[in-house]
């Protein structure tokens, strides 16, 4: 079984100056989140960017991937924070993702928990979309 989710934007204006509004059609509460260059290139603000949409996406993939690897190996783990920076160069695109897992794992050692998210970073499907940038990663057990 497959699925298939979907948003939409809608943009005014030129780059510099337009701003835009993306809406999500998949996921009931989201609804619409506004999107400018500004926010994407010079200055945060109250305003998303496609890199934090990729951000969002890739943590939540990452935690559910490395999840499943634990557990299947017997070490489910009790808590996963994952964080994602996605860096964004005008006139070069994305230049860098970081992912940072701390995990709480119970009966897992450092080097077997780094191993585990090593191979949920090379076999989540959002990492696998991704694969004209390369992702580092930091892990470890609290």
């Amino acid at each position: 079984m497959g699925s298939t989710r979907s948003a939409h934007t809608v943009w005014k204006g030129n780059l510099l100056e337009g701003n835009g509004v993306v809406t999500f059609h998949s996921s009931a509460g989201i609804g619409e989140q506004p999107v400018s260059w500004s926010s994407r290139a010079e200055q945060e603000d109250s305003s998303t960017s496609p890199e934090e949409l990729i951000a969002a996406a890739l943590s939540s993939c990452f935690s559910m991937a490395l999840s499943h690897g634990l557990g299947g190996a017997g070490t489910p783990p009790t808590q996963l924070i994952t964080s994602a920076e996605v860096t964004f160069q005008p006139g070069e695109g994305i230049t860098r993702i970081h992912l940072a897992v701390e995990g709480t794992v119970p009966g897992l050692d450092d080097a077997d928990f780094v191993a585990a998210a090593e191979d949920a970073k090379k076999y989540c499907p959002v990492s696998q979309a991704l694969t004209g940038v390369t992702i580092t990663l930091s892990a470890k057990l609290v």
